[in-house]
């Protein structure tokens, strides 16, 4: 049986945002309450939308020239990027961590401008020299921060970004409390990676005390993340191995290697 008009354009639609609800609504459907996406994961299924999805996923793969591998690579470099590289938060020393004998420490320049500011009868305690730099790290023995230092928040040139921080980086947005630095999902992007590979299971099956009934066991966020990097440290692993001769074998579950036979 031919595919509808209406199946057609559900398909076309799924395309664009693969929210299957509101492509059903688009493709012209009608359903009152949650029967729309009901309606929809079943239309979903149908064997004959499958086929003209993937006819058509394929035909924009060809068009664009963008493979599975390619997407594959850019979703598992946003999961794996260092927030550090956009944000972070530095404890740096005060102004009396190396000042001598832990005085007040200045810089030449802001001495001369506070001097002039004060005038010539009033002059300033400069016993703890000059030289001062923000970005030292806290003296441990520091009298006034405790060997804390100050903390302070310190945001990258995004101009300068590389490599997977570049693609972590979403944007900023200023606001009333301030600089907030946008950043992807990147435990979407892991999830994103494990559908790739096959790991698409939120849930896994353990078997009971005693050999009893076999129960479900929701994987939290975390646990699954925690799987997803298992399976991909074995995955490096075993081809490491494979290109340096090794003889050893990995266990896929926990990604530590066995010395073999």
């Amino acid at each position: 049986m031919a595919l509808t008009d209406k199946q057609r354009r559900f398909v076309d639609e799924y395309l664009i945002d693969f929210n299957a609800t509101a492509a059903y609504k688009r493709a012209g459907y009608v359903a009152k309450g949650n029967a729309a996406e009901v309606n929809a994961a079943r239309l979903l299924r149908n064997a004959q939308v499958q086929a003209y999805l993937a006819e058509r996923q394929q035909a924009l793969q060809a068009r664009t020239e963008i493979t599975q591998d390619m997407v594959l690579k850019r979703y598992w470099e946003i999961a794996t990027a260092d927030p550090n590289d956009l944000v972070q938060y530095r404890r740096l020393c005060c102004r009396h961590c190396w000042g001598n004998g832990h005085a007040y420490q200045w810089t030449e320049t802001e001495y001369v401008k506070a001097q002039l500011e004060a005038g010539d009868d009033n002059p300033l305690d400069a016993s703890g020299g000059y030289g001062f730099d923000i970005n030292r790290e806290p003296h441990p023995a520091c009298p006034e921060c405790g060997g804390v230092g100050k903390g302070k928040v310190y945001v990258s040139d995004t101009r300068k970004l590389r490599g997977p921080s570049k693609l972590l980086y979403a944007g900023v947005k200023v606001g009333k409390e301030g600089l907030e630095v946008k950043m992807h999902d990147q435990l979407k992007a892991l999830d994103a990676v494990a559908r790739h590979i096959g790991f698409d299971k939120s849930k896994v099956e353990i078997s009971g005390p005693d050999g009893g009934p076999i129960e479900t066991h929701e994987l939290s966020d975390a646990e699954r993340a925690t799987r997803v990097a298992a399976l991909l440290d074995a995955a490096r692993a075993r081809r490491d191995g494979s290109a340096a001769g090794s003889k050893g074998k990995v266990d896929p579950a926990s990604g530590a290697a066995d010395p073999g036979v």
